[in-house]
């Protein structure tokens, strides 16, 4: 029997390319595949369900399912559906036609604390994909996945479905995504690519796949379990980052100083082996991947069976920083109290406007947002609450509506969750002639506005980080307005 290497070299090069799972990951990947000249055509698989079946028809007209700020998405689109070189569709048994196939599937947790994850998307289109792969195809997994995924439950299954051997008739590798909504198409092109096959073959298989899309980055070769470990690693490392920052934020605020002129302090030390820079606190984190790599991370060692030499009885670090970042819409809620018992309002019954449902700027991703958890408490408090959003459309459960004006009418709080360029722009006179309140209360979650211009409208004003205004004088809006309508004496 032929080994891989000579069944690949009579295949020849990768020509048909398919990716299966037409979301944030999927559709950029796959409009960038078909934009080389390298390849010849690209197949997009998604299933044909109530909740997403939509994307097909939208992905065949050359139009981008995904809403937001997404730099080119669309463009490209337009311009491979025209020239013929890619198209979406819901027969997966069309995989028989390509000669590499990747999975960019979520893998969230079905609850972290007893770290088992939910494979079962992830493991549907494994199954799917070994149904019809032939002699020599190329399956990669980009999906974040438990270190020893790839080696051991990927690779079970894709074996069982094909009745092939991975790394002797077909080959296997893992290339985790490194994307960041709001720039997909610059980060497949300029990041780095970590390349890990089961065996060599498989590794210079992939590399050959990623090669032509890169027009910065470079290829990053590796095991597969390493880049696993690679993966995980990064995005648990920048939880820990962003933890550091809110736990500093914290800090500041019982401290009665502001943590902006503190971290500007600290950024301005720099030179050789120097590295102080701190990244930015927040009302929480959100999307798909920080919210859950730490817990793959934790798991990995569990598979893969490894001795752990740790401090007994001692938290992971990881986890706490992980907690902390959970802990952020709380501390919102926290803030939206002070801020009511500050202004003198009741908060049962009170009216809450959330503005952001995303969890990042100028997107539409609202993946496990603290938005959410926010609204949860509020809710669970007596509170009643509107939503707001630009990009959002629909969320199950959670009206999401389109005008701020709408929202923030007869609102006790004002709370910003989301950067979202439009909030930085927002007037103080006319949110709190909006509000009907003498003294509406503005909780800012994301440092956007400046505290001194709604203080002066009579806002009462709640900061993450900002201990120096958290507990500003209220402004007498009523008496500077008698004081403006008395005559001044004549000399």
């Amino acid at each position: 029997m032929d080994d891989l290497k000579k069944i690949i070299e009579r295949k020849g090069p990768i020509r048909k390319v398919g990716v299966i799972g037409m979301g944030y990951v999927g559709i950029p990947a796959a409009a960038l595949f078909a934009d080389c000249r390298q390849f010849e055509h690209v197949l997009g698989f998604q299933r044909d369900s109530p909740s997403s079946g939509y994307k097909i028809d939208m992905l065949n007209r050359g139009e981008s399912p995904l809403k937001g700020e997404e730099p080119g998405l669309e463009d490209l689109l337009k311009k491979v559906v025209s020239e013929g070189r890619f198209e979406c569709t819901p027969d997966f048994s069309r995989i028989r036609e390509l000669d590499a196939v990747t999975l960019a599937i979520q893998t969230p947790f079905k609850n972290p604390k007893d770290l088992v994850p939910d494979f079962s998307a992830l493991t549907e289109g494994l199954r799917m994909a070994g149904k019809y792969i032939r002699y020599g195809t190329l399956v990669v997994i980009e999906s974040t996945v438990t270190p020893g995924t790839t080696m051991g439950m990927a690779k079970e299954v894709l074996e069982e479905e094909s009745g092939m051997k991975a790394g002797v008739e077909f080959a296997l590798a893992h290339a985790p995504e490194r994307v960041m909504v709001g720039r997909l198409l610059k980060n497949i092109q300029e990041h780095d690519r970590i390349v890990g096959g089961i065996d060599e073959v498989s590794t210079k298989r992939a590399v050959e796949l990623y090669s032509p899309i890169l027009t910065k980055g470079k290829i990053i070769p590796m095991s597969a379990t390493a880049a696993e470990v690679t993966k995980t690693a990064e995005n648990t490392f920048r939880d820990l980052q962003i933890a550091a920052a809110n736990e500093l934020a914290l800090y500041c605020e019982a401290m009665g100083i502001n943590f902006y002129d503190v971290r500007t302090g600290i950024d301005s030390l720099k030179g050789e082996g120097i590295t102080r820079a701190i990244l930015w606190p927040g009302a929480g984190v959100g999307g798909h991947c920080l919210t859950k790599d730490t817990y793959h991370l934790e798991r990995g060692v569990k598979v893969l069976n490894g001795h752990l030499d740790y401090p007994e009885g001692k938290d992971s670090m990881f986890v706490l920083a992980r907690n902390i970042n959970d802990f952020m819409p709380r501390h919102m809620f926290n803030l939206t109290v002070q801020g009511l018992k500050r202004a003198g309002k009741n908060r049962k019954g009170a009216r809450a406007a959330i503005l952001g449902w995303a969890f990042l700027s100028n997107s539409d991703d609202a993946r496990n947002t603290p938005s959410e958890t926010f609204r949860d408490l509020l809710l669970l408090d007596g509170f009643e609450v509107k939503v707001h959003d630009p990009y959002v459309e629909k969320y199950p459960g959670v009206p999401i509506l389109r005008s701020i004006e709408h929202t923030v009418e007869g609102a006790d709080v004002v709370a910003i969750m989301t950067g979202h360029s439009q909030y930085k722009d927002l007037d103080p006179a006319v949110i709190r002639e909006l509000t009907g309140k003498e003294h509406p209360v503005i909780v800012d979650g994301r440092n956007i506005i400046d505290p001194d211009q709604f203080i002066a409208q009579g806002f009462v004003y709640k900061g993450i980080g900002r201990g120096d205004k958290n507990g500003h004088r209220i402004a007498d809006l009523a008496r500077s307005r008698k004081m403006a309508e008395e005559p001044i004496p004549a000399a």
